[in-house]
């Protein structure tokens, strides 16, 4: 009778929590708007939400938007009964401990920041009065990058309902003329076609996105809470073979590089593939498909190796040859037959692929040496220090290194610092169904070599950004910015000089410089500078990597940037929890900050595109489960400790329909373990938002629950009794 009590008390409980959860029918969004300018491929965004709350009482009303992975937030404001409240920037170890402070205080306070595979996500909340209304206010910058030949402007649309009041309004001003522009993404259907409007003139280019409450709802990832999908906005400009564009603006410049009609140069390629006992299953085989479709696509004058390793090495040819249709073939049935099995031994791997470039003649052609794994070395030299110093002798700066790392379970750090020790890039594969897509992606984007060696030549200009480019590919563009020595255009020159071209100002039929009127250019600058710093930073150590962290963060905090090294703290009425901003790198677990007294936070790392779900405890991550989005979320609590005299409660699986969890990560459940041997739990805790919580004691049989200052507590065949208030 006891275990049926407390299994219809618990489930009761779970319930009543759930019905405590916003409900969006509380308040509404009655304007939600997108508004972005982008202007020499600088797009700066505004998100405007407007909320009433319709209730008779308070209620807390959230702001919850994705933004691009690569841009900076730049403010944050919210306008509440005439009040206006800015989020300020602040060095990271300030925000800390305003965060401390709060918690001192007794208030909730919390890191909001998530990433996905493409987006990252802002969320905040704040309580407003009965019949109350609240303005929030999101700016975000970025400095968009050219792949295949064109531009992404990504505006992810999820406002959680129907809104009467849905815009989304792009602007794009581009000297250089806009050669395309098109509208693509999950919102851009048939059921949306007639929202969407798009113009196009010479330099100028708008599209606006007005989609009315019933076609909100009947799009393909449309519903009742509206829509959730992107629309992506995709453009180039035109080019010719000179110089590129330069445009200037008080002191500052940018550079756009991006010939186009150059010939390709044959390329040389080795592929380093992972084949350890980890790359089991779909891994193994979306590789092998991928590395099929790579091979179908090199040109007869390339020539290639291919390397798999585990705790041992595999060659297909022990140097490279050209890929012609018998090699090709050959290669295929090599790339048919790769195997899972053993441990890692990266160093080994990418020492020998190394050999490889090194020992073939590199005269007019374009090297890379393409890195694929999924772990972390387990075999041969597993230092990480060490690997990165051997490669980095190794390829010794002759050509680039790019490191793809496949699902979370690799170190992603170690990947980015070798890659860019190497003059190359890391990119995550996510595991996902189309994997061998995203690897094909990748290898598209470096697969036409058009210039090697390429620096760029800046005489009277200083201050600035990244010169030296191992390479440029096709479809691609090399961007440089700085300032103008005392601001005197008549002594800055630029040059491009690459091997066997050099470009100078009388080459060019462009016109050279283009003077714009506003702080963008400056603010281009500044967003790039922090970018590469960011990179080199990661790359030193000591006092150089502190000098370097430095002067990216003083950078971010003066124009307002909340990077890796900086928080928003996001200021709120008096009384209010106080949330911390932090935007982490590519690989970093986001996590909250350890409150007085060490307990630990639990911390969410929330997927915002087809990423994972995981949790972070006293620095330890567990593995990620994968985010489902079912229209049912189902949760199964396990049965306590098989170690006690009798089993104390079970709870059948319990189906919660999603539209009393607005935002389920709010609910989340974990438990102490009774022993390792058993596997039970001897306690079990479910927290739902940040003041309520229960606590199911198997040891004492008793349920506590929590509810901001109310406690309640039930013993097994008792009435519950409640104290506080």
């Amino acid at each position: 009778m006891g275990r049926t009590v407390v299994k219809i008390t618990l489930i009761g409980l779970l319930f009543a929590l759930a019905s405590t959860l916003p409900n969006k029918d509380d308040w509404d969004i009655y304007s939600f708007h997108f508004n972005s300018t982008v202007t020499s491929r600088y797009a700066t965004t505004v998100i405007t939400s407007r909320v009433a709350n319709r209730m008779n009482e308070s209620k807390e009303i959230e702001f919850h938007v994705r933004i691009p992975k690569n841009a900076f937030i730049s403010k944050f404001r919210m306008f509440i009964d005439g009040q206006v409240y800015d989020g300020v920037v602040k060095a990271k170890e300030q925000a800390q401990q305003q965060y401390t402070e709060a918690v001192s205080r007794g208030e909730s306070a919390g890191l909001v920041s998530s990433v996905g595979r493409t987006l990252e996500e802002f969320k905040t909340s704040v309580t407003v009065a009965a019949h109350k209304k609240v303005t929030f206010e999101l700016t975000y910058e970025e400095l968009m990058k050219r792949t295949h030949g064109k531009y992404e402007l990504q505006i992810h649309a999820r406002p959680m309902q129907p809104v009467r009041d849905f815009k989304v309004d792009v602007y794009i001003h581009e000297e250089a003329g806009i050669s395309f522009i098109d509208v693509k993404g999950g919102l851009s259907t048939n059921a949306l076609a007639n929202a969407i409007t798009k113009t196009h003139a010479d330099k100028q280019a708008w599209v606006y996105f007005y989609p009315t409450v019933d076609q909100q709802k009947m799009c393909d990832s449309c519903g009742d809470q509206g829509m959730n999908g992107d629309l992506v906005i995709v453009y180039d400009v035109n080019r010719d073979n000179g110089l590129g564009h330069i445009k200037k603006s008080d002191g500052y410049f940018v550079h756009h590089f991006a010939p186009s009609d150059l010939p390709r140069i044959p390329k040389n390629v080795v592929f380093v593939i992972d084949q350890s006992g980890s790359m089991e299953g779909r891994k193994i085989e979306q590789t092998r498909t991928a590395l099929i479709h790579i091979l179908n696509d090199l040109a007869e004058d390339d020539h290639f190796g291919l390397i798999t390793f585990d705790d041992r090495i595999s060659y297909w040819k022990q140097e490279l040859v050209q890929a012609n249709s018998k090699n090709l073939e050959s290669a295929k049935n090599f790339a048919r037959n790769i195997q899972h099995r053993g441990s890692t031994d990266i160093n080994k791997a990418v020492l020998q692929g190394a050999r490889m470039l090194n020992a073939h003649n590199r005269e007019g052609s374009a090297s890379i040496l393409i890195l694929l794994t999924d772990g972390d070395p387990t075999s041969g030299v597993t230092n990480l220090e060490k690997i990165q110093s051997n490669v980095r002798q190794a390829i010794a700066g002759k050509f680039p290194l790019y490191c793809l790392g496949f699902g979370f379970d690799v170190n992603f750090n170690f990947l980015e610092k070798m890659s860019l020790q190497n003059n190359g890039v890391a990119r995550r594969i996510y595991e996902d169904s189309d994997a061998d897509l995203q690897l094909k992606g990748f290898y598209e984007e470096v697969a036409t070599p058009l210039l090697t060696d390429v620096t760029m030549i800046y005489v009277g200009g200083t201050n600035l950004t990244q010169t030296n480019f191992s390479q440029y590919y096709n479809g691609s563009e090399i961007v440089v910015t700085g300032q103008i020595t005392d601001n005197n255009i008549e002594t800055f020159t630029p040059q491009v000089v690459a091997i066997s071209v050099r470009i100078n100002p009388q080459d060019s039929s462009a016109e050279l410089f283009l003077n714009l009127s506003d702080d963008r250019i400056q603010r281009v600058w500044a967003y790039l500078t922090v970018k590469q710093l960011l990179d080199k930073e990661l790359q030193l150590s000591g006092p150089e990597k502190e000098k370097v962290k430095k002067e990216a963060m003083e950078l971010s905090l003066k124009y307002s940037f909340v990077t890796p090294l900086t928080s928003m703290v996001v200021t709120k009425p008096p009384g209010e929890n106080t949330d911390v901003l932090h935007k982490p790198k590519e690989g970093e677990t986001s996590r909250r900050w350890q409150s007085p007294g060490g307990q630990p936070n639990l911390a969410h790392l929330t997927p915002a595109s087809g990423g994972y779900i995981g949790w972070v405890h006293s620095g330890e991550q567990i593995k990620p489960i994968q985010q489902h989005s079912s229209v049912q979320l189902r949760r199964r609590l396990l049965t306590v400790s098989s170690s006690l005299s009798r089993e104390y409660f079970h709870i059948s699986p319990l189906v919660v329909k999603q539209q009393h969890f607005s935002f389920v990560l709010d609910l989340s459940v974990n438990g102490e373990l009774d022993s390792i041997a058993t596997g039970g739990f001897s306690k079990i805790f479910i927290h739902l938002k940040t003041h309520q919580h229960v606590e199911v004691d198997a040891e004492s049989q008793r349920v506590t629950v929590r509810d901001g200052q109310t406690v309640t507590y039930q013993a097994a065949g008792q009435d519950p009794s409640t104290v506080g208030r």
